[in-house]
């Protein structure tokens, strides 16, 4: 098992490199590059005007030693100020060094935001956080109740029970997070008045008023598909001849559902429960927008809208970083779940 980490965690910085050096390819394309200069000068200004902020603030390098600096594998220069001739900061509010060294990725710089005038860490790490507290309340309302729909809907296959919560799952599944958000919103804040509609001040306090929005809203997709998972894999489980065995000695239905069916049927909903970490990354960003709550998906909305190169590589790094680790997780966590499974 160690060993098979170590190729992973091999793999895994590979492939964060080719996907780190696309989007950094991507993201310095000629048109967002320009539209960056627009947005820090005038909208007037000429394109030698343009231009000569472009190099001035070292967006005219070679790509590759570009990506190097940003990577901390290459020494980070100071830029020349056109009216001295003498070493100044690529962007003053970011306190960058006068001289040559290295402060990249490797070594916790992440770059400039020049929407916000800081540094990303500092807009970047933040938000995560915001976001982290989203997804846990999240994933504690969605895993149990999915879990335990899936596992009763299993138990007894083709019951009215099982017809009913596949039909309410298929629903909840069919409907995106744009959809439920409004439909709530109306529902329980313009109608009914029980919850606000924004989560804006989530930020400075989290409540059951402006927070149950947000999650009910994410919440609501993943149950559907969660427990499908778990049906599926609780009828299967509960077809299984160990299951008959065990009915044939004697044991009572719901001995067999607790002793011997239900470890077996939550190995495969295991992995898919991994796999919403990243989807969740990509749902805030419509849910968070909507409710105007300010985690990753909303910075990554307003980097992406104001040509914030440094601030989408961060989160560019950070969704790569996420989707890789939960997949190492998820197949470790399925190894040790499951015995037949031998890590060659």
């Amino acid at each position: 098992m160690l060993s098979f980490v170590i190729r992973r965690l091999g793999t895994m910085a590979l492939t964060m490199l080719c996907l780190t050096m696309v989007v950094f390819f991507l993201i310095n394309l000629e048109p967002n590059l320009k539209k960056l200069a627009i947005s820090q000068t005038e909208m007037h200004t000429s394109a030698e005007q343009l231009e000569s902020w472009l190099v001035n603030h070292g967006y005219r390098q070679n790509f590759f030693v570009r990506y190097g600096q940003w990577l901390g594998l290459v020494p980070k220069q100071p830029v020349t100020d056109p009216a001295t001739g003498k070493p100044a900061q690529r962007f003053s509010f970011c306190n960058d060094p006068l001289v040559s060294t290295f402060s990249g990725v490797l070594e916790g710089d992440f770059g400039c935001s020049t929407k916000f005038k800081a540094t990303v860490a500092s807009k970047l790490f933040p938000a995560l956080g915001a976001t982290g507290i989203l997804m846990f309340w999240v994933l504690a309302v969605m895993v149990p109740i999915s879990l335990l729909i899936g596992i009763l809907a299993g138990m007894r296959e083709g019951s009215r029970t099982d017809r009913v919560l596949s039909v309410a799952s298929i629903a909840s599944t069919a409907t995106p997070e744009y959809v439920s958000g409004v439909i709530f919103t109306v529902i329980f804040a313009s109608w009914l008045g029980w919850l606000n509609g924004s989560a804006a001040s989530a930020s400075q306090g989290i409540t059951f008023y402006n927070f149950t929005l947000p999650v009910m809203t994410l919440a609501i997709y993943g149950i559907g598909y969660i427990a499908r998972m778990t049906r599926a894999s609780m009828v299967e489980v509960m077809t299984q001849q160990y299951i008959r065995t065990a009915r044939l000695k004697g044991l009572s239905f719901g001995s067999v559902v607790v002793k011997h069916a239900l470890r077996n049927a939550l190995i495969a909903p295991f992995t898919v429960i991994m796999l919403q970490f990243p989807w969740l990354l990509t749902g805030v960003v419509i849910v968070e927008v909507m409710f105007r709550y300010q985690g990753f998906g909303y910075t990554l909305v307003e980097a992406a809208g104001n040509n914030d190169i440094d601030l989408l590589l961060g989160c560019s790094l950070v969704s790569v970083f996420i989707v890789l680790i939960t997949q190492l997780i998820s197949d470790v966590g399925y190894a040790f779940l499951n015995p037949r499974i031998r890590v060659q």
